[in-house]
């Protein structure tokens, strides 16, 4: 039987605001946070052949170890029944260790696009499921857009979609580790603290989502280990940003301008840096490149995109 195939994008993502609360039970630490799909992207060529035997290969130039993409596969085979086999054609372009999601969105991409080569129905529920085993970003790249993102960051709300505003991205290939972040700012979490960042938080999403003072509470212990990147946000915001921040637990750091224009002239004040221009993907548009890629595949526009050859 011939494979099944499709060409995925799998979009990164920036965190334009990030508190961190106190340690949960579970180990993991309470997190407020919004979320927001962003025009750099990975690839993903996936084939499905189906057949009595299952086997899941994939072509990784990077050789990345225990892919997450990998996984995903596997849960989607082992949670419905699908047997055949699965190739994976996978291009890097969103940087690594950079807090972008790279390897989340990857994931989320298997999970959104192996039911429907299949022909499998996996309902949003499950797949939210299936995704919060693989990371706490995974969910979050079943829904794209802009989103508020509680406890692990799993638990997601929309926000209402903003337009395509443009931005630059700095990416300087520092691999920061979220562990060592986590390590070094539980210390300064207080109960009071604690207190005012939920107040401020919720000031935030109510008043649209974004804003000139949102925070990312990693810059704290991130900046000290690694200085140039703080002197990198404040080139951005010197260069016109209305929005400068890191985004996750780092290393890359963003900034949100009003117009083109506006950017061009931040990259010319960056020649030298691994700055690039980037565009916010709103859900509408997210959802949209998901049905073109799998056009073939699927009858309507629902979401998640059901596949035409499910029974």
């Amino acid at each position: 039987m011939s494979p099944r195939e499709a060409r995925i994008r799998a979009l990164a993502k920036l965190n334009v605001d990030l508190r961190v609360l106190a340690k949960r039970p579970d180990g993991y630490h309470e997190l407020r946070t919004i979320f927001q799909t962003i025009s750099l992207s990975d690839s993903l060529d996936l084939a499905f052949t189906p057949g009595h035997r299952t086997a899941i290969d994939i072509e990784d130039p990077l050789g990345i170890e225990d892919n997450l993409a990998v996984k995903a596969a596997r849960l989607v085979l082992e949670s419905t029944g699908a047997t055949g086999r699965v190739l994976i054609r996978l291009t890097k372009r969103i940087p690594m260790g950079s807090g972008l999601g790279g390897a989340s969105t990857d994931a989320a991409a298997v999970l959104l696009a192996l039911p429907v080569l299949a022909g499998r129905v996996v309902p949003m529920p499950q797949l939210l499921e299936l995704a919060a085993t693989l990371g706490s970003d995974v969910p979050f790249f079943l829904m794209g857009g802009q989103a508020v993102g509680i406890g692990r960051g799993c638990e997601l709300f929309p926000l209402s979609d903003r337009a395509a505003q443009p931005g630059v991205l700095i990416a300087p290939g520092i691999h920061v580790s979220t562990a060592e972040a986590y390590r070094r700012l539980s210390p300064r979490l207080t109960r009071e603290s604690e207190q005012n960042k939920i107040v401020s938080f919720q000031s935030r999403v109510w008043g649209g989502g974004v804003s000139q003072n949102a925070c990312n509470d990693f810059e704290a212990v991130v900046f000290e280990q690694y200085p140039g990147l703080a002197r990198l946000k404040t080139r951005l915001i010197q260069a016109g940003a209305s929005l400068a921040l890191m985004t996750g637990s780092g290393s890359a750091v963003f900034g949100l301008f009003r117009t083109g224009a506006e950017v061009q002239n931040a990259l010319n004040r960056l020649k030298g840096e691994p700055a690039f221009r980037i565009l916010l993907v709103t859900r509408t548009r997210y959802r949209a490149l998901w049905w073109r890629a799998l056009e073939q595949h699927i009858d309507q526009r629902i979401w998640p995109p059901r596949s035409r050859y499910a029974r």
